[in-house]
Protein backbone atom coordinates (compact mmCIF):
# COMPACT_ATOMS: atom_id res chain seq x y z
CA UNK A 1 0.00 0.00 0.00
CA UNK A 2 0.76 3.38 -0.74
CA UNK A 3 -0.76 6.69 0.54
CA UNK A 4 0.19 9.94 -1.60
CA UNK A 5 -0.50 13.22 -0.25
CA UNK A 6 -0.46 16.05 -3.40
CA UNK A 7 -0.61 20.09 -2.58
CA UNK A 8 -3.52 19.26 0.50
CA UNK A 9 -4.97 22.93 2.03
CA UNK A 10 -6.83 23.95 4.67
CA UNK A 11 -7.99 27.05 5.56
CA UNK A 12 -10.41 27.31 8.93
CA UNK A 13 -13.19 30.41 8.95
CA UNK A 14 -11.20 32.38 11.60
CA UNK A 15 -8.36 32.43 9.39
CA UNK A 16 -6.10 29.90 10.40
CA UNK A 17 -4.25 28.34 7.41
CA UNK A 18 -3.63 24.46 8.92
CA UNK A 19 -1.94 23.80 5.83
CA UNK A 20 -0.26 24.98 2.59
CA UNK A 21 0.24 22.96 -0.01
CA UNK A 22 1.04 19.44 1.89
CA UNK A 23 2.61 16.90 -0.64
CA UNK A 24 3.93 13.39 1.30
CA UNK A 25 4.57 9.74 -0.15
CA UNK A 26 4.30 6.93 3.01
CA UNK A 27 4.62 3.42 1.62
CA UNK A 28 4.35 0.27 4.10
CA UNK A 29 6.00 0.79 7.63
CA UNK A 30 6.03 3.99 10.22
CA UNK A 31 6.22 6.95 8.43
CA UNK A 32 6.61 9.91 11.44
CA UNK A 33 5.50 12.97 11.24
CA UNK A 34 6.98 15.57 13.22
CA UNK A 35 6.18 19.22 14.15
CA UNK A 36 5.57 21.27 17.45
CA UNK A 37 1.69 21.65 18.89
CA UNK A 38 -0.46 23.90 16.08
CA UNK A 39 1.72 22.31 13.33
CA UNK A 40 -1.38 21.26 11.25
CA UNK A 41 -0.53 17.97 12.14
CA UNK A 42 -3.83 17.08 13.75
CA UNK A 43 -5.95 18.94 11.01
CA UNK A 44 -3.55 16.13 8.68
CA UNK A 45 -4.72 13.36 11.02
CA UNK A 46 -8.08 14.18 10.85
CA UNK A 47 -8.12 14.99 6.79
CA UNK A 48 -6.66 11.46 6.30
CA UNK A 49 -9.36 9.96 9.08
CA UNK A 50 -11.84 11.53 6.99
CA UNK A 51 -13.68 13.30 9.66
CA UNK A 52 -12.14 17.18 8.15
CA UNK A 53 -12.70 18.06 4.77
CA UNK A 54 -9.71 19.83 2.64
CA UNK A 55 -10.11 22.96 1.17
CA UNK A 56 -7.66 21.97 -1.70
CA UNK A 57 -5.35 18.65 -2.83
CA UNK A 58 -5.22 14.86 -3.33
CA UNK A 59 -5.05 12.23 -1.12
CA UNK A 60 -4.94 8.58 -2.64
CA UNK A 61 -4.49 4.98 -1.02
CA UNK A 62 -3.38 3.33 -3.69
CA UNK A 63 -6.55 3.88 -6.57
CA UNK A 64 -8.50 4.99 -3.75
CA UNK A 65 -9.30 8.75 -3.60
CA UNK A 66 -9.39 9.55 0.50
CA UNK A 67 -11.41 12.30 -0.01
CA UNK A 68 -14.61 11.32 -2.28
CA UNK A 69 -14.38 8.01 -1.59
CA UNK A 70 -14.75 8.26 2.70
CA UNK A 71 -16.72 5.06 2.99
CA UNK A 72 -14.14 2.51 1.40
CA UNK A 73 -11.67 4.35 3.08
CA UNK A 74 -13.21 3.29 6.55
CA UNK A 75 -13.44 -0.18 5.96
CA UNK A 76 -9.59 0.15 5.12
CA UNK A 77 -9.19 2.41 8.12
CA UNK A 78 -7.60 2.84 12.12
CA UNK A 79 -7.50 5.66 13.56
CA UNK A 80 -6.29 6.51 17.10
CA UNK A 81 -6.89 10.04 18.13
CA UNK A 82 -4.99 12.12 20.52
CA UNK A 83 -7.81 12.01 22.98
CA UNK A 84 -10.62 9.44 23.19
CA UNK A 85 -12.97 8.67 25.11
CA UNK A 86 -14.19 5.42 26.76
CA UNK A 87 -16.85 3.84 28.53
CA UNK A 88 -15.11 3.49 32.48
CA UNK A 89 -17.35 1.10 33.44
CA UNK A 90 -17.33 -1.58 30.99
CA UNK A 91 -15.05 -4.25 30.32
CA UNK A 92 -11.99 -3.93 27.58
CA UNK A 93 -13.27 -7.19 26.28
CA UNK A 94 -16.49 -6.14 25.91
CA UNK A 95 -16.16 -2.83 24.84
CA UNK A 96 -13.87 -4.40 21.44
CA UNK A 97 -16.17 -6.89 21.42
CA UNK A 98 -18.78 -4.00 20.02
CA UNK A 99 -16.88 -2.46 18.32
CA UNK A 100 -16.30 -5.04 16.31
CA UNK A 101 -19.87 -5.43 15.74
CA UNK A 102 -19.98 -1.88 14.60
CA UNK A 103 -17.08 -2.60 12.06
CA UNK A 104 -19.52 -5.39 10.18
CA UNK A 105 -18.31 -8.77 12.16
CA UNK A 106 -21.46 -9.71 12.72
CA UNK A 107 -20.78 -13.37 13.99
CA UNK A 108 -20.37 -13.90 17.24
CA UNK A 109 -17.65 -16.70 17.73
CA UNK A 110 -15.64 -14.58 14.50
CA UNK A 111 -15.94 -11.95 16.93
CA UNK A 112 -14.65 -13.20 20.01
CA UNK A 113 -11.64 -14.69 18.23
CA UNK A 114 -10.88 -11.11 16.92
CA UNK A 115 -10.83 -9.29 20.21
CA UNK A 116 -8.82 -12.77 22.14
CA UNK A 117 -6.16 -11.48 18.99
CA UNK A 118 -6.39 -8.09 19.69
CA UNK A 119 -5.98 -8.15 23.55
CA UNK A 120 -2.84 -10.68 23.27
CA UNK A 121 -1.27 -8.45 20.67
CA UNK A 122 -1.88 -5.51 22.96
CA UNK A 123 -0.82 -7.59 25.51
CA UNK A 124 -3.90 -6.67 27.44
CA UNK A 125 -5.35 -10.11 28.20
CA UNK A 126 -4.82 -10.54 32.01
CA UNK A 127 -6.96 -6.94 32.18
CA UNK A 128 -9.70 -8.09 29.70
CA UNK A 129 -12.26 -8.52 32.48
CA UNK A 130 -11.27 -4.64 33.67
CA UNK A 131 -13.23 -1.74 33.41
CA UNK A 132 -11.74 0.59 31.59
CA UNK A 133 -12.12 3.24 33.87
CA UNK A 134 -9.37 1.37 36.33
CA UNK A 135 -6.85 1.58 33.08
CA UNK A 136 -3.52 3.32 33.58
CA UNK A 137 -2.04 5.96 30.73
CA UNK A 138 -0.17 3.49 28.93
CA UNK A 139 -2.86 0.99 28.65
CA UNK A 140 -5.38 2.87 27.37
CA UNK A 141 -3.33 3.75 24.88
CA UNK A 142 -2.77 -0.07 23.77
CA UNK A 143 -6.71 -0.34 23.97
CA UNK A 144 -7.02 2.30 21.51
CA UNK A 145 -4.73 0.55 19.13
CA UNK A 146 -6.51 -2.60 20.00
CA UNK A 147 -10.07 -1.11 18.56
CA UNK A 148 -7.71 0.73 15.66
CA UNK A 149 -7.39 -2.44 14.53
CA UNK A 150 -10.29 -4.54 13.96
CA UNK A 151 -10.91 -5.13 10.87
CA UNK A 152 -7.39 -5.55 9.50
CA UNK A 153 -6.79 -2.07 8.43
CA UNK A 154 -4.67 -1.04 5.47
CA UNK A 155 -3.99 2.41 6.87
CA UNK A 156 -3.24 3.05 10.63
CA UNK A 157 -3.42 6.48 11.88
CA UNK A 158 -2.08 7.41 15.44
CA UNK A 159 -2.14 11.10 16.76
CA UNK A 160 0.61 11.71 19.86
CA UNK A 161 0.63 8.30 21.36
CA UNK A 162 3.44 8.44 23.49
CA UNK A 163 2.01 11.57 25.35
CA UNK A 164 2.29 11.15 29.06
CA UNK A 165 3.05 7.62 28.87
CA UNK A 166 6.36 6.28 31.44
CA UNK A 167 8.87 4.45 30.05
CA UNK A 168 8.09 1.31 30.32
CA UNK A 169 4.83 2.36 28.49
CA UNK A 170 6.49 3.58 25.98
CA UNK A 171 9.04 0.89 25.26
CA UNK A 172 6.18 -1.37 25.37
CA UNK A 173 4.26 1.22 22.98
CA UNK A 174 7.15 1.80 20.39
CA UNK A 175 7.53 -2.00 19.88
CA UNK A 176 3.78 -2.55 19.33
CA UNK A 177 3.92 -0.12 16.33
CA UNK A 178 6.94 -1.26 15.16
CA UNK A 179 5.17 -4.88 14.21
CA UNK A 180 2.45 -3.28 12.92
CA UNK A 181 4.03 -1.45 10.90
CA UNK A 182 5.83 -4.27 9.79
CA UNK A 183 2.07 -5.57 7.50
CA UNK A 184 0.03 -1.68 6.94
CA UNK A 185 0.87 1.33 6.03
CA UNK A 186 1.19 3.48 9.69
CA UNK A 187 1.35 7.54 9.92
CA UNK A 188 2.69 8.68 13.45
CA UNK A 189 2.00 12.02 14.54
CA UNK A 190 3.98 13.21 17.41
CA UNK A 191 6.38 16.05 18.51
CA UNK A 192 8.84 13.75 20.56
CA UNK A 193 11.67 13.52 18.61
CA UNK A 194 12.88 10.42 19.70
CA UNK A 195 9.66 8.50 18.93
CA UNK A 196 10.28 9.43 15.22
CA UNK A 197 13.68 8.21 15.78
CA UNK A 198 13.74 5.20 17.15
CA UNK A 199 10.50 3.91 14.81
CA UNK A 200 10.81 5.38 11.56
CA UNK A 201 12.15 4.71 8.47
CA UNK A 202 10.92 7.74 6.87
CA UNK A 203 9.77 10.96 8.30
CA UNK A 204 8.71 14.69 7.40
CA UNK A 205 8.75 18.19 9.72
CA UNK A 206 5.68 20.22 9.25
CA UNK A 207 6.39 23.61 10.64
CA UNK A 208 3.08 26.67 10.54
CA UNK A 209 0.93 23.98 8.02
CA UNK A 210 4.21 23.31 5.69
CA UNK A 211 6.27 20.21 5.13
CA UNK A 212 10.00 21.91 5.46
CA UNK A 213 12.09 18.64 5.34
CA UNK A 214 11.24 15.37 4.56
CA UNK A 215 13.39 12.28 4.59
CA UNK A 216 15.16 9.15 5.79
CA UNK A 217 15.47 10.21 9.28
CA UNK A 218 19.35 9.24 9.34
CA UNK A 219 19.97 10.65 5.70
CA UNK A 220 18.32 14.31 7.32
CA UNK A 221 20.74 13.72 10.23
CA UNK A 222 23.69 13.38 7.97
CA UNK A 223 23.08 16.37 6.30
CA UNK A 224 23.95 18.47 8.99
CA UNK A 225 27.42 17.37 9.59
CA UNK A 226 30.11 19.83 10.32
CA UNK A 227 27.43 22.15 11.45
CA UNK A 228 26.27 21.12 14.39
CA UNK A 229 28.60 22.26 17.72
CA UNK A 230 28.47 21.48 21.18
CA UNK A 231 30.09 23.56 24.30
CA UNK A 232 29.06 22.87 28.01
CA UNK A 233 28.65 26.34 30.05
CA UNK A 234 27.21 27.81 33.12
CA UNK A 235 23.62 29.24 33.70
CA UNK A 236 25.47 32.82 33.54
CA UNK A 237 26.78 32.29 30.62
CA UNK A 238 23.97 30.98 28.42
CA UNK A 239 21.83 34.35 27.70
CA UNK A 240 25.44 35.42 25.95
CA UNK A 241 25.24 32.38 23.93
CA UNK A 242 21.66 32.96 22.86
CA UNK A 243 22.31 36.73 22.08
CA UNK A 244 25.12 36.24 19.96
CA UNK A 245 25.06 32.42 18.35
CA UNK A 246 22.34 30.58 16.70
CA UNK A 247 21.51 28.22 19.75
CA UNK A 248 19.16 25.48 18.62
CA UNK A 249 18.93 23.43 21.68
CA UNK A 250 19.94 23.64 25.05
CA UNK A 251 19.94 20.45 27.69
CA UNK A 252 21.12 20.34 31.54
CA UNK A 253 23.99 17.63 32.29
CA UNK A 254 25.74 16.99 35.55
CA UNK A 255 24.36 20.67 36.16
CA UNK A 256 25.47 22.61 33.27
CA UNK A 257 23.91 23.56 30.21
CA UNK A 258 25.03 21.98 27.17
CA UNK A 259 24.51 24.09 24.27
CA UNK A 260 24.68 22.95 20.72
CA UNK A 261 24.71 25.61 17.90
CA UNK A 262 24.00 25.32 13.80
CA UNK A 263 26.98 27.00 12.09
CA UNK A 264 28.93 25.70 9.13
CA UNK A 265 32.23 26.75 10.65
CA UNK A 266 33.38 26.18 14.58
CA UNK A 267 31.66 29.46 16.50
CA UNK A 268 34.65 29.77 18.67
CA UNK A 269 37.59 27.87 20.57
CA UNK A 270 35.37 26.49 23.40
CA UNK A 271 32.80 24.38 20.84
CA UNK A 272 33.35 21.26 19.68
CA UNK A 273 32.03 19.62 16.37
CA UNK A 274 28.68 17.20 17.06
CA UNK A 275 27.24 14.03 15.86
CA UNK A 276 24.02 15.91 14.31
CA UNK A 277 21.05 13.76 15.09
CA UNK A 278 16.98 13.75 14.39
CA UNK A 279 16.74 16.45 16.96
CA UNK A 280 18.95 18.57 15.50
CA UNK A 281 17.40 18.26 11.99
CA UNK A 282 14.15 19.38 13.83
CA UNK A 283 15.53 22.26 15.80
CA UNK A 284 18.08 23.68 13.00
CA UNK A 285 14.13 23.05 10.79
CA UNK A 286 11.86 24.75 13.10
CA UNK A 287 13.73 27.69 14.60
CA UNK A 288 15.77 27.64 11.23
CA UNK A 289 18.66 30.09 13.12
CA UNK A 290 21.11 32.21 10.64
CA UNK A 291 24.03 30.32 10.74
CA UNK A 292 27.75 31.77 12.72
CA UNK A 293 30.47 32.53 11.16
CA UNK A 294 33.98 33.06 13.77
Amino acid sequence: MELRIRNLSKTYPNGVRALRDVTLTAGSGIFGLLGPNGAGKSTLMRILATLQEADAGTVFLDDLDVLREKDAVRHLLGYLPQEFGLYPKVAAWRLLDHFAELKGIGNRAGRRAVVDMLLHQTNLWDARNQRLGTFSGGMKQRFGIAQALIGDPKLVIVDEPTAGLDPEERSRFHNLLSEIGERVVVILSTHIVSDVADLCPAMAIIHQGSVVASGAPGELAERLEGRIWQTSASRADVPGYQESLPVISMRLAAGRTLIRVFSPTCPGPEFTAAAPDVEDVYFSTVHAPEPATC
